[in-house]
């Protein structure tokens, strides 16, 4: 019965001190001394605001990337230019129209790597080939532990 009133006891001393650190206000801070003569004269001179330096915005970026012309306006060739780019690198052919074939082409080639026996058609392991290579994780670089002369 004692360990549960001495228990008691302890908490509500650990409430009032924990209400007594936490009440008292912030501590009032020692006075400064005042800067000397040549201190305050240099940030007198200061400038009140700093220059900030220009910062063009993601957007307006993005905006002179597509802008070729520099005339402010993207006309709808500067827009469609990028994928007239990835387009010509897709139709091998160049007849300027993508068949299933050229744009399907790396599956193609990756199936028919796979395909070792020619059957036009992946077994379990000649599937299992297919599997994206992930990346190992990065090895640790650590030094070796130094060996102790007692050993």
């Amino acid at each position: 019965m004692w360990r549960y009133l001495a228990g008691g006891a302890a908490l509500v001393l650990l409430v009032a001190a924990g209400i007594f650190f936490f009440s008292r206000g912030a501590p009032i801070e020692a006075a400064r001394p005042l800067p000397s003569a040549p201190a305050a004269q240099a940030a007198e001179a200061a400038p009140q605001e700093v220059p900030e330096a220009s910062a063009r915005t993601r957007e307006e970026k993005r905006f002179d990337r597509y802008d070729k012309d520099r005339n402010q306006a993207i006309g709808r060739e500067e827009y469609l230019a990028s994928r007239h780019k990835a387009f010509a690198r897709l139709d091998v052919d160049g007849d300027g129209r993508l068949s299933f074939e050229e744009w399907a082409a790396k599956a193609i080639d990756k199936f028919a790597t796979a395909d070792a026996d020619k059957s036009d058609t992946l077994s379990r392991a000649e599937f299992a080939t297919t599997a994206v290579k992930r990346k190992a994780p990065p090895k640790c670089a650590c030094p070796a532990p130094a060996k102790d002369e007692d050993d």
